[in-house]
């Protein structure tokens, strides 16, 4: 282990990826694509809206950068879920 000031010796180059996670990504992916890909996520929203919301908590950035002329700021929750209602909508079409 690398103290301060002293190079780093050993383990995994800078940047290199974790292969357990690039492989336990390729299963989910797989899993969701057997599952019916996007018609199987849009069911799961619609059955269990808290736990696809989590799931989105997950999966989107923390910083979100958004369209200046339509800003997510002071938006209402409810205004959300109608954006949010209206996307899934779109997707089933």
């Amino acid at each position: 282990m690398a103290g301060k000031g002293k190079p780093k010796t050993g383990g995994r180059q800078s940047g290199t990826p974790n292969k357990v996670t690039g492989t336990l990504k390729e299963m989910i992916l797989e899993a969701l694509d057997e599952k019916g890909g996007v018609a199987y996520l849009v069911a799961q929203a619609e059955s269990s809206p808290a736990a696809f919301m989590t799931l989105l908590g997950k999966v989107l950035p923390t910083q979100i950068q958004g369209d200046p002329e339509n800003p997510l700021m002071g938006m209402s929750d409810e205004a959300i879920n109608t954006r949010l209602s209206a996307l899934l909508a779109a997707s089933k079409a």
